[in-house]
Parts: structure tokens; sequence; C-alpha cells
């Protein structure tokens, strides 16, 4: 185990905490049935639920998306280091648990900078005694210490995956778009790119309506078109998208998702909205439901 960042004073780190905000982290993680939040994010996803009381289905395929883009780079393309940033909170599964479930020697970096992350960012850290994990505690603006503090885990002489999956809808344009093309000059060639991005293109009223309540609470919030969601990967010298390019998560080389936790009847009915989320099936998506666009690029 590594970390560096795990070593912070719990009684400084706590200070960091700030409970009577909704974070966009533990929003999501409300979403995936964690519970590694407080009631300002659950006040925050029950009132995006409210807006579209089918909007879970967002998060829980944007996180499908991502296993499905690990395991295939990692079984088909035999991709074996992944820095993934805006890690978010430890949930089932995380990225080294499905790349080392199929490569055991897979190497990844988790990067975060909310201290709630942090706080529990030991579980991120619970590699297979092939592979390697670490956990960096700073923020996707700051690109270049990104990358000097990878470079302790990842060798930047094979090809690695970069995950931005949930993350760039967060930062305006006149960051996101530089912040992207650094990250991506410093891989290696063959090195890829897994990235996810909310939309209000393909369906803007619902998702204009969760949007408010996110803005509302004090949360940056930037929807990009298709267009806007290829530019990430068509002016990045040397990057192209792969097949089928950007496309809504839930039809990026499609699979069922797992079944979710088993429950009786009697106590589902008993669970209150939020709750329910984590145990409804998510195979029953349909094209009006989706709001997220997935895509994965290629450096030459």
């Amino acid at each position: 185990m590594s970390g560096d960042a795990l070593s912070q004073d719990p009684a400084e780190l706590a200070k960091r905490i700030d409970t009577t905000k909704a974070h966009p982290a533990r929003v999501y993680d409300v979403f995936l049935g964690g519970k590694d939040n407080y009631p300002a994010d659950r006040a925050a996803a029950a009132a995006a639920l409210a807006a579209n009381p089918r909007g879970y289905l967002d998060v829980r395929h944007n996180r499908d998306f991502m296993r499905r883009a690990v395991e295939r780079l990692t079984a088909r393309d035999g991709i074996r280091q992944y820095l993934d940033i805006g890690t978010g909170l430890p949930t089932a599964e995380n990225v080294h648990q499905i790349a080392q479930r199929i490569r055991p020697d897979a190497r990844v970096v988790y990067v975060d900078n909310d201290p709630v992350v942090l706080a529990h960012a030991r579980a991120l850290l619970t590699s297979g005694p092939e592979g390697r994990t670490d956990y960096i505690d700073a923020d996707l603006r700051s690109p270049a210490q990104i990358l000097e503090q990878a470079a302790r885990t990842l060798d930047f002489d094979q090809p690695i995956a970069l995950c931005l999956v949930a993350l760039l809808h967060f930062v305006e344009d006149a960051e996101a778009y530089p912040i992207v093309r650094e990250l991506v000059a410093a891989l290696p060639a063959g090195s890829r790119v897994v990235l996810s991005h909310l939309t209000d293109e393909m369906h803007p009223e619902p998702a204009r309506a969760v949007q408010r309540t996110y803005t509302e609470r004090g949360f940056t919030f930037v929807f990009r078109s298709r267009a806007e969601v290829e530019r990430f990967f068509t002016e990045v010298p040397g990057l192209s998208l792969d097949e089928p390019g950007v496309v809504p998560a839930h039809l990026w080389h499609p699979a069922p998702a797992p079944a979710p936790p088993a429950i009786e009847g009697e106590d589902f009915a008993s669970l209150d909205d939020i709750e329910k989320i984590r145990y409804r099936d998510i195979n029953d998506v349909t094209d009006e439901d989706i709001n997220v666009y997935g895509a994965t690029g290629t450096k030459a």
C-alpha cells in the first residue's frame, strides 16, 4: 500500500470537510447506494430525483460505462495502467478491482481532492499482491502535480489509460480543454483516454431541471454537446476517437449490467425513493433516459 496523502492527521482532514453543503462526489455516492454522504448530499440527490425520477440511470449507466471500458481495454487491448482522475468515493467495483481481476499486475493511481474521498481512500488501495495502487490528493487543475506524483507508481514509458469519468462537466471551457491537452501530452504512444460527460443535447428539459438543482447548491455545471465532447479528442495532437465515437453511455459497446442486490418486496416497499435506487435493475434503460455521453480514444 502506498499513498502519502493518507498520512494526513485525521483531525486536520476533518476540518476540510464541509458537511453543510452538498458535494458532487458525495451526491454521486448517494445515487450509487453508498453510505459516505451527509444530509445535504442526500437532499441534493432527492431534489435531482424529483426533477427527473429516472435520472439515477445517468449515474448508474455512467458507472457501468466505466466498468465496460476498463474491462475492454484491459482484456482486449492489454492496458495494465490506469490514471483515474476525479475518482470519487470507493464503491463496487473500483477501477483496480476491475482491471486486476483480468490482469493481476495492473497498476492504478487514483486522484481526487475531496477530503471525504481522502478519508475513505484506504479502500482504494487494496491492491492484489501482483499489482499496485496509489492515491494522490490533488486537483484536476494541477495536471503537472498529478503527472509528477503518478510517475511514482505508473511507468510513463508504457501505455496508460487516463480516466476522466463524469468529471469535466464541473470545469469551464477555458480550463477543461487545456488541462486535457496537458495530461494527454504526457502519455506515451498506445495510451487511451476514457471519458464521459453530461449533456443537455439529447433531452434538454429533464437534464436542465437536474442542472438547476445542482447550480442552486453552488456547483459548476457545464453541459456539452456531442461536438464539444469530441473536441476533447480531436483537438489533442495524436489522439483519435475509438469506435463507436461519442455516443450515449449505454450504447458504448453495450452489455448487460450486473444484477442489483436482492431484496424482498416488502423490504423494498418500505424504503424511500433514494434508498430504492441501489436495488433497481438498470437494464430497463431506454434512449429517453440517458443524458451522458461516453467515449474512448487512442494516442498514436
